[in-house]
């Protein structure tokens, strides 16, 4: 399968580089995941009203960490990016890097408060593995790191973006970037779902580079993720398998539970506990949990583009992002969002 299959043309403008002045107030497109039914132009205040009472709605509680920090070269002070993206056992921290050539094994670093980084690996082209003295935590990353924007919000991150780009409901620190379909969702719009009769389920993917590399192989099959882990507790697990035993739906808020959802799958349930996944969902794949799904518009030739596309299939996502582009919807992290049922 061509990666090429998975692009379509979208003109810059659409590309959401502020969120919506007020979250909860963003346009929402209804698609069937099976049939002919065009698309439903909605907004997200129509959202409780789409959802029969007795769905299984599990969201991701995860919490973005502020991890990309700036330091300066001990040699000749050049400023250099670093997004930390997860520690290993030993105390070294992963990291993508900007201008990789000029970071090189055996240089030293200095950052923000008194912290020093020598580079020791290079696990990939344009990650690097630091270590850092003396050793850093969740207060030393809110005090001196950064909102880790995607690259394609070409701006810096200000003040509005520590609040929203974070979901309401964001607990678990550890993601490198926030599981973005959650960001539509106030306290008001989740008190009403549980209201009208929707049980609501969590689970944590901490949200690395596995789910947001692009696919950059020539063929789909060739592309490999970057596992991420999870955490599925027996509650959500129980609930899941009583909606499946029962018909009621299980609805995905966000494509990092559709992963973990499936991940945790042994062949006959899901399984709670802690795990590590490194799925890659494209056409072909055979949803076993996941019965809806709520999502954002996203990027061509990305993984999670093509996990909707496995979930209703290429062409008609395909269409749809058309017909959105023609309807000026808002796309990527900040846009708008799409049930899928």
């Amino acid at each position: 399968m061509r990666t090429s299959l998975f692009s379509f043309n979208l003109p810059a403008e659409l590309i959401a580089s502020e969120p919506p002045k007020t979250r909860g107030s963003c346009r929402l497109m209804l698609l069937s995941r099976a049939g002919d039914e065009a698309p439903v132009h909605l907004n997200m205040r129509d959202f409780v009203s789409q959802i029969p009472k007795g769905t299984v709605m599990v969201f991701n509680d995860t919490r973005v960490r502020k991890a990309r920090v700036f330091a300066r070269n001990v040699n000749d002070d050049r400023l250099g990016e670093f997004l930390f993206l997860q520690r290993s056992i030993d105390g070294d921290w992963d990291c993508i890097v900007n201008d990789a050539r000029k970071k090189r094994v055996g240089q030293h670093w200095c950052f923000p408060g008194n912290v020093t980084g020598s580079i020791t690996g290079t696990p990939a082209p344009d990650r690097r593995t630091v270590r850092v003295n003396p050793p850093i935590d969740e207060c030393w990353f809110e005090a001196h790191g950064h909102v880790p924007l995607p690259p394609y919000i070409r701006r810096a991150d200000n003040p509005l973006d520590v609040q929203r780009y974070q979901t309401v409901y964001a607990r678990r620190i550890g993601s490198v970037a926030a599981p973005t379909a959650g960001l539509h969702f106030t306290q008001e719009i989740l008190q009403e779902l549980t209201s009208q009769g929707i049980e609501i389920a969590w689970l944590t993917l901490q949200v690395g580079l596995g789910t947001f590399s692009p696919v950059r192989s020539e063929n789909v099959e060739d592309h490999s993720m970057h596992a991420e882990r999870y955490l599925l507790p027996e509650a959500t697990t129980r609930k899941v398998r009583d909606a499946r035993e029962s018909g009621r739906p299980v609805l995905a808020v966000g494509t990092t539970v559709v992963r973990a959802l499936e991940a945790s799958w042994n062949g006959k349930e899901p399984v709670a506990g802690e795990g590590s996944t490194n799925l890659f969902i494209y056409p072909g794949y055979q949803f076993r949990v996941v019965d809806q799904l709520f999502t954002n518009f996203h990027t061509p030739h990305s993984s999670l583009l093509m996990l909707v596309s496995a979930f209703c299939g290429r062409g008609r996502l395909l269409k749809a992002y058309n017909m959105a582009v023609d309807e000026r919807y808002r796309f990527f992290s900040y846009g708008d969002a799409m049930l899928i049922r």
